[in-house]
């Protein structure tokens, strides 16, 4: 069956129409970014498809389309060079509409509001990145500074330049950010060994570190938080 022999309510693009982008499956959405299907198949089993190779399918979780490359995706049935740059622009639209439109005007009081911040741009990424956040007295950010990126799960900080970029602010406080790329959040022994030596630098030129943040999959742990624990056993 093509979707033309679809009833009109069963068509994506009608059925969006009628009743709301809400009311489509994955599946369906999906159709409407592909567009068109091939003789053997509709742009709904192409769809269909693309999420039988979604490893956590029976949770409903999409975020596997975002690690798929265009060579992946072009080797699927019905995926060509076109599909293929369309569903990856999607998915880069998604990440890019969960930022904050302008962080300068966010204030940080907590983890919690780094770990809002910078999710979406860290959770995904196959390698280690680590930024600083510059803040005012006010804890309000300055600027996020992007400092090094790891070549596989480790990177190299140079702790002069975060600290010569703070003083050119005048700012008095920062905090340091990092992911796993492994989704697990749990601090090394170097984390905890990169966070003293840093705060340890930034004491000298009376900057303040307030806390080191990593960011796994979905979830983060506070340096400052995991050293209290520690010391409260």
């Amino acid at each position: 069956m093509t979707i033309k022999q679809l009833s009109e309510t069963e068509r994506p693009y009608e059925k969006l129409e009628l009743y709301g982008e809400k009311n489509l499956s994955n599946a369906e959405l999906l159709a409407i970014i592909i567009k068109t299907g091939t003789k053997q198949q509709t742009s709904i089993d192409i769809a269909n498809q693309i999420l039988q190779i979604n490893p956590n399918k029976d949770k409903g979780d999409l975020n596997f389309l975002r690690e798929l490359s265009l060579e992946e995706l072009k080797k699927l049935k019905g995926i060509g060079r076109v599909k293929a740059i369309q569903i990856k622009a999607v998915c880069e639209l998604a990440t890019r509409m969960s930022r904050p439109s302008n962080y300068r005007k966010i204030q940080i009081k907590s983890a919690d509001d780094v770990a809002d911040l910078l999710m979406e741009d860290l959770r995904f990424e196959k390698k280690e990145i680590v930024k600083v956040i510059i803040l005012n007295n006010k804890n309000l950010v300055l600027k996020i500074l992007d400092v090094a990126v790891g070549n596989g799960n480790s990177s190299t900080l140079n702790i002069k330049y975060i600290l010569s970029e703070t003083i050119k602010m005048n700012a008095p406080k920062i905090i340091l950010v990092h992911n796993h790329p492994s989704g697990d959040p749990t601090p090394s022994k170097k984390d905890f060994e990169v966070t003293e030596k840093l705060r340890k630098a930034a004491e000298v030129v009376t900057v303040e570190l307030l806390d080191h943040i990593i960011i796994g999959n979905m979830y983060y742990k506070s340096i400052i938080q995991c050293k209290n624990r520690q010391n409260n056993r």
